[in-house]
């Protein structure tokens, strides 16, 4: 981490408590008949949210996707990794490989010296080469407010690619980065984390889902979702709506990161969680507060969802394993009902 003064502190500067807020899908949702008839769009950021992608030929296809993020931490240098890792994680979320970055920056120069945005770049070009692929320099506007994310060009083949919406009844549903990084960053910008805990919550979400690529090969892995801002729920219901059916979880099997618990306190809730549970509240059972809070918080940069055929569970936490990874099944995917959500 970056030894920095008080000026470089960034979330100050936010108008939010949480991360850059989003306009609702709904509000810039593009009717059916408006989209190009173009066969070979396999998926459009107009209903996926961040992705877009392009079979070219040949059974390869292009990936392109877009994330911007405002600071949800004060040092530049990890803000630069985590809102690059949001970015690059979408396309591992397809099973596909980044091949370029281009940075997009916008900064107040007169409240924030043009050094803290050198670290932020420093922060995402280190956090690029990690993941083996080169960052331009890009677009850079004076803003009110900073904020910083990547778009992100990345390629898979055809018969690797994976979607939100080709999950199957019955799938197991894991997830491999533990809930909680929108409670625990508000709590770092109160200054009521412990450093122990701040530094492992700093590395989980610069972390890269670089698992995802691997996962594209897999035949029984039906389906990947990035769980990113609108939580783990609304992930969950994006994944069963649009693949015609329901879920069903165990709330104490859900990972959730072991001190979430005990930052639960009103200020440390983002903002975005209450607006996440306004959309997708109905679609679940009545919950107890601590579920809805920690399944509808925002994650930045959070794991991937990554729906199995049930016959296959056995054989993918051993892979999963052998990668690192101890995973257990939280779930499963069950035919189409009232709710989209069930929560035991």
């Amino acid at each position: 981490m970056i030894q920095q003064t008080e000026i470089y502190k960034l979330t100050q500067y936010n108008r939010t408590a949480d991360s850059l807020q989003k306009i609702e899908p709904d509000v810039f949702r593009i009717p059916p008949a408006s989209l190009p008839d173009f066969p070979h769009l396999l998926m459009d950021a107009a209903s996926s949210g961040h992705t877009t992608v392009l079979e070219i030929g040949h059974g390869d296809v292009l990936i392109s996707t877009t994330a911007l993020s405002a600071p949800t931490v004060d040092d530049p240098y990890e803000f630069g990794r985590i809102a690059s890792a949001n970015a690059l994680n979408n396309v591992y979320a397809t099973g596909g490989e980044p091949l370029l970055a281009t940075a997009m920056l916008g900064w107040p120069t007169e409240k924030i010296p043009a050094e803290a945005a050198q670290l932020v770049l420093e922060g995402s070009r280190a956090l690029c080469a990690e993941a083996g692929i080169l960052l331009t320099t890009g677009h850079r506007i004076e803003s009110a407010e900073p904020f910083f994310g990547l778009t992100v060009t990345g390629k898979v083949r055809l018969n690797h690619l994976k979607q939100t919406s080709t999950a199957t009844e019955g799938c197991c549903l894991y997830l491999t980065k533990p809930l909680g990084f929108g409670i625990l960053s508000t709590a770092l910008q109160l200054k009521t984390v412990q450093p122990e805990q701040a530094e492992s919550v700093l590395n989980q979400m610069a972390k890269l889902n670089q698992f995802g690529t691997f996962l594209g090969k897999l035949p029984y892995v039906k389906a990947l979702a990035h769980v990113s801002d609108s939580g783990l729920l609304g992930h969950l219901i994006e994944m069963a709506e649009s693949s015609g059916l329901s879920a069903d979880i165990d709330f104490h099997k859900v990972p959730v990161l072991p001190a979430v618990g005990d930052y639960l306190a009103p200020e440390s809730i983002p903002e975005a969680t209450h607006r996440n549970w306004e959309r997708f509240g109905e679609k679940t059972n009545e919950l107890p507060d601590e579920q809805r809070l920690v399944l509808a918080d925002p994650q930045i940069s959070g794991g991937l969802l990554i729906a199995v055929d049930s016959r296959s569970g056995a054989e993918f936490e051993q892979v999963a394993f052998e990668h690192k990874f101890h995973l257990k099944s939280f779930g499963q995917l069950i035919g189409k009902s009232e709710k989209v959500v069930y929560v035991r």
